[in-house]
């Protein structure tokens, strides 16, 4: 029985995965700087150790509201060669997920392709995401040209 990591973090009230190895690293939020006619869940750049990284809110991209936590992060994520920062209610924690408590996406969802399937955990439920299917080519020059 295969297993996966993932490192869960909140967007509101609900709870989202990603791969840890689609992780580069997790930061603390404490400001940006924003860009002109940049796309709206764009919301700037940091400075990440001479690395201009492009940060996007990801509730705006799935048309959810958000309000920054107590305590947000910043997850940096690498999508190929491109580093981006996910600004995030809160990182609440890794764990392991067995393949066999990975469900496929609902067919009501399946035009979402971000969602690459829902992880159970108790009474818990997980919106595994596929970054690589959360961003076009397009759109990763665009943050590309935008850093």
């Amino acid at each position: 029985m295969s297993e996966e990591q993932v490192v869960v973090f909140k967007l509101g009230q609900e709870e989202y995965a990603l791969p840890i190895s689609e992780v580069r690293e997790i930061i603390n939020y404490s400001g940006l700087t924003k860009i002109p006619n940049a796309p709206l869940y764009m919301e700037g750049i940091i400075n990440l150790r001479g690395s201009i990284v492009p940060v996007i809110n990801l509730a705006s991209r799935f048309d959810r509201p958000f309000t920054l936590g107590v305590e947000p992060k910043v997850i940096i994520i690498e999508t190929g060669e491109h580093n981006i920062g996910v600004i995030v209610n809160e990182v609440t924690e890794v764990l392991r997920l067995n393949e066999e408590n990975i469900e496929p996406v609902p067919v009501i969802t399946k035009n979402n392709a971000t969602i690459r399937g829902i992880g159970k955990m108790n009474d818990r439920l997980l919106i595994l995401l596929s970054l690589k299917r959360l961003f076009s080519d397009q759109e990763l020059q665009k943050f590309e040209e935008a850093s």
